[in-house]
């Protein structure tokens, strides 16, 4: 892998994680302006809900009704009509942000900056960031073939430290284990299925991926979570594997894809890509099908380059 130190994250060699650089991505999440799109359900952190109750941010007055809180009547109004009437609340709630990051053995690729499986930690970790900035609660499912790590969601900087201690277990876990056998096809439809169970209604979920392994098996759980929640994505990708990079007409070159010691030539190199290309048009092609258009992230690139994607 190839990098150019002068743009290479704070803190970061590109391969491992380090709790620096992740506490790093908070600055990076100040950027990111405040999803608009409502919950399917009334639930939006620290955002006014359509629900009319007790809560923080005033929104009319009505005639007094039986069973209304005493404590809510206008006096105010009251004196002046001869009515009672009573003050009605935009009730504010906190929403579930759920992050469902996928760090199986291929996003251990990269051929530039940083390995995608590192970029897809920093972009996760800054989503979380800014789900805490606007007092949401965080919660993760970091799944892999030999880890399914489950964070329930939790408010403030509880739910941003668990998810950066969480990532880098999980990260450091699948380096030690990139020249072992570890396989479960499954992987990602046993989180999916996970994933159904635990959003409740209203909640955002962020999907990011390489996407090579969330596949058509996945589309059962995922469009059952598009009914209640909203679901965005990221596909995280390297120039090598989009075709991108320049190389010479004739080459030979060593790369490890996840679990996979390759030798490529150009020949094989324009096979390797056409498969790669065509799993990540799978998984695009499965979001489209639950109305997502995913939005690309380069990991060859710093995240902080790449901020008006998020926005």
């Amino acid at each position: 892998m190839i990098h150019d130190t002068q743009s290479l994250p704070l803190y970061s060699d590109g391969v491992n994680l380090t709790e620096q650089e992740l506490i790093a991505c908070q600055s990076l999440s100040r950027a990111i302006p405040d999803r608009q799109s409502r919950a399917k359900a009334a639930l939006s952190g620290h955002r006014s809900s359509l629900i009319k109750g007790r809560g923080m941010e005033f929104a009319e007055v009505r005639h007094y009704q039986n069973g209304d809180d005493v404590r809510t009547i206008d006096w105010r109004v009251t004196a002046r009509t001869g009515v009672a009437h009573t003050k009605l609340f935009v009730e504010e709630r906190e929403r579930p942000i759920l992050l469902l990051i996928d760090l199986s053995h291929s996003a251990y690729f990269g051929s530039q900056l940083l390995l995608q499986s590192v970029q897809i930690a920093h972009l996760a970790t800054t989503l979380g960031w800014n789900a805490i900035n606007h007092g949401d609660r965080l919660g993760a499912l970091i799944a892999s073939e030999s880890t399914h790590l489950e964070l329930k969601p939790r408010s403030r900087r509880q739910g941003i430290l668990q998810l950066t201690s969480g990532l880098i277990d999980v990260h450091q876990q699948q380096l030690s284990q990139i020249n072992q056998l570890v396989s479960d096809p499954d992987h990602m439809f046993k989180a999916c299925q996970r994933l159904q169970r635990i959003a409740k209604p209203g909640s955002l979920i962020w999907i990011i991926s390489d996407g090579q392994h969330i596949n058509q098996q996945c589309l059962a759980p995922l469009t059952e979570l598009s009914r209640h929640c909203d679901i965005g994505a990221f596909v995280v990708t390297d120039p090598l594997r989009q075709g991108t990079l320049a190389l010479p007409k004739q080459f030979t070159l060593p790369v490890r894809d996840g679990q996979q010691q390759l030798t490529l030539t150009r020949q094989s190199y324009e096979a390797w890509l056409a498969n790669q290309q065509s799993q990540q048009q799978q998984f695009i092609n499965l979001m489209n099908l639950i109305k997502v258009q995913p939005k690309l992230i380069d990991a060859a690139k710093p995240l902080s380059a790449q901020l008006d994607i998020l926005r």
